[in-house]
């Protein structure tokens, strides 16, 4: 790969040679500018405003605008000699935990290289160092004429450096979030916990660019004078009026995609909630007359059972007085 800057790790008092390399590339697919009615090529010209002629790259240099319209030249020396520490150095100002860093500042990444084999002890070191740490290292450096920042983190056997953006570069989200109140109920929270579980994880190497997929065919069908491939119809969308029942038909498409049983327990949609309540309310009342009324029964039975044993009793009790009354003693010899 090759180098887009060349400089030194500010490791304390340790230097580090190193090479600085993309970490990314651009796969997307350019068009170029072109006249409708022949195909021919687009251009643009660089004209110098005081002489109204075309001029060379060579002859084109760097230059600051004031605010009265002057403009001050500005030289590639200029800014090859400018008096901070960074100008060819990373300079490591601190390590800090990965999760310090906000990935809305995270920006352009790069691989860095060892320059040498000098190098190389005190590459690996600092690599080993940021290993057994769990840290990242945060640092400045200056690219492209301004100064930057910067994390270094471990990937693989290499150090890789992300560009962060400062700190006040960072828009804050005032007036993004909705302004309105709203209220999740934990149904809905629990059916997107389904849908998030059932969709689970994936491996990022799976996924793949369709769009650019899909461009490489419409260009190969024209070039070969075919007609380019027709759109598949968009999938059914619109206005979601019922969130619960939308999250019912995710979590069912999403697991008859994976060959899973689309097996939901269904939930009350918002327009029967009131009458599913009404209706549950009455059955509890006549359920609970049935039971007040089978337990009176109940009672008034056993009641007449008692009532009629006692009465039972009593007439075997009198019987038995009347029989030891009536019945004659026997008189001794």
């Amino acid at each position: 790969m090759r180098s887009i800057w060349n400089g030194a790790i500010s490791f304390g008092l340790v230097s580090i040679p190193i090479k600085l390399v993309n970490a990314t590339e651009n796969h997307s697919i350019s068009f170029r500018q072109i006249h409708t009615e022949d195909n021919g090529r687009i251009r643009y010209r660089k004209f110098c405003e005081p002489e109204d002629r075309e001029v060379t790259q060579s002859e084109i240099g760097k230059g600051y605008e004031d605010a009265d319209g002057t403009v001050i030249p500005i030289t590639d020396d200029d800014l090859s000699h400018l008096p901070i520490p960074t100008a060819r150095t990373i300079e490591i100002v601190a390590f800090v935990p990965a999760d310090r860093i906000d990935p809305l500042q995270m920006d352009a990444a790069y691989y860095l290289a060892a320059s040498g084999a000098p190098a190389a002890k005190p590459y690996t070191l600092l690599r080993e160092a940021l290993k057994r740490s769990h840290k990242v290292a945060i640092a400045k450096y200056a690219l492209r004429g301004r100064e930057r920042l910067g994390m270094l983190r471990v990937v693989g056997d290499a150090i890789a450096m992300h560009g962060l953006l400062w700190p006040d570069e960072v828009r804050t989200p005032e007036g993004v979030a909705p302004d309105v109140d709203v209220t999740v109920r934990d149904k809905e929270l629990d059916l997107a916990d389904a849908l998030m579980d059932t969709l689970g994880e994936v491996e990022l190497e799976d996924l793949h660019d369709e769009y650019r997929a899909a461009l490489e065919e419409v260009i190969a069908a024209k070039a070969a004078g075919e007609a380019p491939p027709e759109a598949p119809e968009p999938a059914n969308g619109g206005k979601v009026l019922d969130l619960m029942a939308a999250l019912e038909k995710s979590v069912r498409a999403a697991k008859g995609s994976r060959g899973e049983e689309a097996e939901v327990t269904p939930l009350p949609s918002r327009g029967t909630t009131k009458k599913t309540a009404a209706k549950k309310s009455a059955e509890k009342r006549s359920a609970a007359k049935k039971t007040t009324a089978k337990k009176s029964a109940t009672k008034s039975a056993a009641a007449k059972k008692t009532t009629e044993k006692k009465a039972t009793e009593k007439k075997t009790t009198a019987k038995k007085t009347t029989a030891r009354k009536t019945t004659p003693r026997k008189r001794s010899a």
